[in-house]
């Protein structure tokens, strides 16, 4: 049985998981394939202690990526190094010894993805990148093929596990985000430095691939409104369950009249809607379309085996190319090229939304909010508060009707420089029709 070979570079979380299935489930791969898939190479900075299972048999090992990426046999090569430099470096350099490549790097394929298509195809290659966004769900396969022949007019999901683990956390548990955060370090679910997860990096980068998937578009990741979770505290769920709602860090794109609307932000989601019932360090991505309606995709979104998984498949729809030809290529971003429309600015959404305040007590507090609410033509819905709370550092909640994005950043512009505030308020979209 003639085999595909292939060269992993990269043997941490994600490459040892994807090393495992391609161990203990290549009998179920061969059946599946017709074929074996086989590693012939493998490439991180402690390659030569590490042991790989015997059943892979005689597998090459270096320190150096270049030995694997230019391997005479190896003909896919799968990079999971991350970031935008040396895995840039790897890809092109895969590209140009016409080896395709399967990678898990979102932040690479947000910023640079069309660009390195191109090469690929150039070089009469595949890229496949299943694995960047929700490990394990394959959300690309869903808007590439499976419901390729809708029209998608809204997404919205949960695509960072940190951030859901550490809300939902602090839900269950009234303790505060640093407090959750550490525990979530303890447990690998956080990096020592969690900005990427936790100010929404890693979000948007996965919001940038699936925007261009469903609506043909090549966004610049910061061209994304963006805002992350180090805010949220104990006291703004109480006062969401209050609403019936609760606080998840949500990924939305919304199709426009007049372009495509996209944000990562917190945001309150009815307690009735499935997101709200997403928990832990899972994933999940709600989809509508004009003709398919309503359709919802939940699972892992990191680990070292659902992501192996995404990598696996990837290697195996690539190894079916390399056996069987493919003149006709399914691009990884599902459009044959991709629009250069920039997306509308946060400005153009309308929403309800939550205000929540702290403020050194005195008479006169709700007033004077609602003054600055009417000057903006915002209309005022509900005020609440708990009782018994410190009036030195009093938190208290507003939500106002919908209103625009613009309208709330003025008020909350006006609000924070009242000498009775505690800290700058903060203010929340109330997302509703989910």
């Amino acid at each position: 049985m003639e085999e595909v070979n292939v060269g992993i570079v990269g043997l941490g979380n994600v490459g040892s998981g994807t090393v495992t299935i391609l161990a203990e489930n290549a009998d179920q791969i061969a059946l599946k394939l017709g074929f074996r898939l086989k590693l012939v190479a493998a490439s991180s900075l402690d390659a030569l202690e590490r042991e790989l299972p015997a059943s892979l048999g005689n597998v090459m090992r270096t320190t150096n990526w270049r030995d694997v990426v230019t391997h005479p046999d190896v003909q896919i090569v799968v990079e999971l190094v991350g970031g935008t430099t040396i895995a840039a470096e790897i890809i092109e350099t895969a590209i140009q010894n016409h080896k395709s490549v399967v990678t898990a790097n979102k932040e690479l394929m947000a910023a640079r993805g069309p660009e390195i298509w191109d090469r690929a195809i150039r070089a009469g290659i595949n890229l496949a990148m299943e694995a960047s966004v929700c490990g394990g769900i394959p959300i690309h396969a869903v808007l590439r093929e499976g419901i390729s022949g809708d029209r998608i007019v809204a997404i919205f999901g949960i695509l960072n596990g940190t951030c859901n683990y550490i809300l939902t956390e602090m839900e269950k548990r009234g303790e505060d985000l640093a407090t959750i955060l550490a525990e979530a370090q303890r447990l690998g679910y956080a990096e020592a430095n969690p900005s990427a997860d936790i100010d929404g990096y890693d979000a948007r980068s996965k919001l940038v691939l699936l925007s261009a998937l469903a609506f043909g578009d090549k966004i610049t990741p910061s061209d994304i409104f963006m805002e992350g979770i180090r805010r949220i505290t104990p006291v703004d769920f109480q006062y969401a369950r209050q609403l019936k709602h609760t606080i998840r860090l949500i990924c939305g794109a919304r199709q426009m009249p007049d372009g495509v609307l996209l944000s990562v932000r917190p945001a309150l989601i009815p307690l009735s809607t499935i997101l709200a019932n997403v928990h832990g360090s899972y994933n999940a991505v709600w989809v509508k379309g004009t003709y398919g309606e309503d359709t919802f995709y939940y699972g892992r979104g990191a680990g070292a085996r659902p992501t192996g998984v995404a990598v696996v498949s990837d290697l195996m729809r690539v190894a079916r190319e390399i056996r069987n030809g493919s003149p006709e290529r399914v691009s990884p971003f599902a459009h044959e090229r991709l629009g250069e429309n920039k997306p509308l600015p946060i400005s153009h959404k309308k929403s309800a939304y939550y205000m929540r305040f702290r403020v050194h007590d005195r008479p006169g507090i709700i007033a004077t909010l609602a003054g600055i609410l009417a000057a903006k033509n915002i209309s005022l819905d509900a005020v609440l508060q708990e009782p018994g709370q410190n009036p030195d550092d009093l938190p208290f909640v507003m939500t106002v009707e919908p209103t625009s994005e613009q309208a709330i950043q003025e008020a909350l512009d006006e609000m924070s420089k009242l000498d009775f505030m505690k800290d700058a308020p903060l203010a929340l979209p109330i997302e509703s029709g989910l």
